[in-house]
């Protein structure tokens, strides 16, 4: 295994070490922020959304002691580390800014050999490739792709939607909405913001937004044809997120469902994508590591050739799973 660094301990940084240590993915060499360290480990140690987490979290100087595991704590509000000198193979950026290549290429010129990032990159120019595990993932080329982008928390909710119905009978046209927990570029009360609608305090509004969602789907498949957009909700996390698709031929709601039982039982989206029998509501998913979780009694078929999927995903523990999954993939 090679040596990970992670860049931004924030909800995703902190949910993506979580999720490695408790596969026993990795242990990161380093982590570096540029908040003050005992704030950090505290967040990490009691958490909203998740609770305690069950080993000592403790500081010393520098470095921030997990069990007994020691990571090394880097304050980057001066610059990067010389990721080169410490040997770090994939620095896992989940800052927000490295959706560009000026965001995430002075990672490599600081030495890290490969840069994941945790966000959609803004085009294809952004990044040596868009990649999601269960979709793609296996089309990674280290020696060709250093910038790997991991898309979102929803495009990753809705890979697994696209590929069992595109392979069950093809889609020809499709809308998405997600409806999606509140997150930190809204505002807690009503203030100015640079898009209006986040202007109104998340707590108390079901907000409309717009969703980068369907532009990561087309890197991936360039000829779906799909738009889409996402509600904003006043819940801490759990997502869900429903395609309506015009499909190749007739079907019906049995046959559709028969196929994501099979597609969550088996490689590559065994593990990635799960389904619920029965009815629930968004508190059964928080914590969930699926990317996607298909409510097969939501599903419905109309006229045969309309169909509808819904897709619970915890917006920040099921995307912060597969993205320590892929880090230790691409470390390999």
């Amino acid at each position: 295994m090679g040596k990970i660094a992670i860049q931004g301990f924030g909800r995703i940084g902190r949910s993506a070490l979580k999720a490695a240590l408790k596969a026993d993915l990795f242990s990161p060499v380093a982590i570096s922020d540029v908040k003050d360290l005992d704030n950090l480990a505290a967040l990490f140690k009691a958490d909203s959304n998740y609770g305690l987490w069950p080993e000592d979290v403790t500081v010393q100087g520098d470095k921030m002691y997990i069990g007994k595991r020691e990571i090394q704590y880097f304050d980057v509000s001066k610059g990067l580390p010389d990721w080169g000198a410490l040997g770090i193979d994939v620095v896992v950026d989940c800052t927000g800014r490295a959706v560009t290549r000026p965001g995430a290429q002075p990672h490599l010129d600081k030495g890290a050999k490969h840069v994941l990032v945790s966000a959609a990159s803004k085009s294809t120019q952004d990044a040596d490739a868009i990649l999601m595990l269960g979709i793609n993932a296996d089309t990674y080329d280290p020696a060709k792709h250093q910038i790997v982008s991991m898309a979102s928390c929803t495009t990753n909710a809705l890979g697994p939607v696209v590929k069992v119905l595109n392979e069950l009978v093809g889609i020809k046209t499709a809308f998405f909405s997600t409806v999606h927990a509140y997150t930190n570029t809204q505002s807690l009360t009503d203030q100015p913001m640079k898009d209006r609608r986040d202007s109104w305090a998340a707590a108390e509004n079901i907000i409309p937004s717009s969703s980068g969602a369907a532009k990561a789907l087309l890197f991936i498949w360039p000829d779906l044809k799909i738009t889409g957009k996402a509600y904003r909700v006043p819940t801490r996390t759990g997502s869900i997120a429903e395609v309506n698709a015009v499909v190749g031929r007739n079907t019906t709601a049995d046959e559709i469902k028969d196929a994501f039982r099979r597609a969550a039982s088996t490689a590559p989206l065994k593990g990635v994508m799960g389904v619920l029998e029965s009815e629930w509501a968004s508190s059964r998913i928080v914590g969930d590591p699926h990317s996607s979780i298909i409510d097969l009694p939501l599903i419905q078929v109309l006229d045969g050739n309309l169909v509808s999927v819904a897709a619970w995903y915890d917006n920040e523990m099921g995307y912060s799973t597969r993205l320590a999954e892929m880090a230790a993939y691409m470390a390999k």
